[in-house]
C-alpha cells in the first residue's frame, strides 16, 4: 500500500502547537502515514521583512514537531518551489508511490485563492482543511469552497481522503487551538 503523507506547508514564523494540533489531528482522523512540515523560503504573499530567517523557522520547527511521525523539511528550498502547487507537483514526480494529503488552516482556505494557480492545488491532491477560530465562515463562503463545494466530503469520510482521486476535499471541525504565529510575533515586539 503507498504511504500516506500530510503536508502541512507554511512559514513557521515561529511554529507553534497549533500547528503541532492539527497534525496530531491530521494523523488520527485523516489516517496518515506521517505529516511533513514543508517550511517554506519565503511565502510569496508575505513580507520579506516580517519573516525570520529560514534557518531559524526551519529550527522552530523541529524544536515544535516532536513526534515520531512528523517530519520537518526544507524541501521547497532544496527544489526551488515557492508556490504550492509547483511544490506538489515536483513532489509527486520525486515521489510517485506515496499518496499526499494538503493539510491547512481554515484561514488559508479563506484566502487561497490569491496563491498563484491555487485550483491546481485541488486538482493535484487531496485537500484537508481544518478549522480555526474565527475564519470558518470566511472560508466556507470563499471562492475556493464555493468552486469546489461538489467535492466536498464529510469529515466522516475523512479517514480515507489520501486513497481518493482529486479534486476531493473536507473541512474538519474538532476543538479549535487558537495559538498564532502573528499572535506570538506581537508578544514578541510588545516585550
Amino acid at each position: 500500500m503507498p504511504r500516506r503523507v500530510g503536508l502541512l506547508g507554511g512559514s513557521f514564523n515561529p511554529a507553534h502547537d497549533g500547528h503541532l494540533h492539527i497534525s496530531k489531528l491530521a494523523l488520527k482522523m485523516l489516517g496518515l502515514d506521517e505529516v511533513w512540515w514543508l517550511v517554506s523560503p519565503q511565502n510569496p504573499l508575505k513580507a520579506e521583512d516580517d519573516m525570520a530567517p529560514l534557518e531559524k523557522r526551519h529550527a522552530s520547527a523541529r524544536a515544535v514537531a516532536r513526534h515520531p511521525r512528523l517530519k520537518v523539511t526544507d524541501i521547497e528550498g532544496r527544489i526551488g518551489t515557492r508556490h504550492t502547487a509547483l511544490t506538489l507537483a515536483r513532489l509527486q514526480r520525486r515521489f510517485p508511490r506515496t499518496r499526499f494529503v494538503w493539510i491547512m488552516g481554515a484561514d488559508n482556505l479563506a484566502q487561497i485563492s490569491r496563491w498563484h494557480r491555487w485550483q491546481e492545488v485541488f486538482r493535484q491532491v487531496p485537500v484537508a482543511v481544518f478549522a480555526r477560530p474565527t475564519f470558518e465562515l470566511k472560508a466556507l463562503a470563499g471562492k475556493a469552497s464555493r468552486r469546489f463545494e461538489s467535492h466536498r466530503i464529510a469529515t466522516g469520510r475523512a479517514k480515507n481522503i489520501a486513497r481518493l482521486n482529486p479534486p476531493v476535499w473536507t473541512f474538519v471541525t474538532c476543538r479549535l487551538n487558537p495559538a498564532s504565529s502573528t499572535a506570538i510575533r506581537a508578544k514578541k515586539t510588545v516585550c
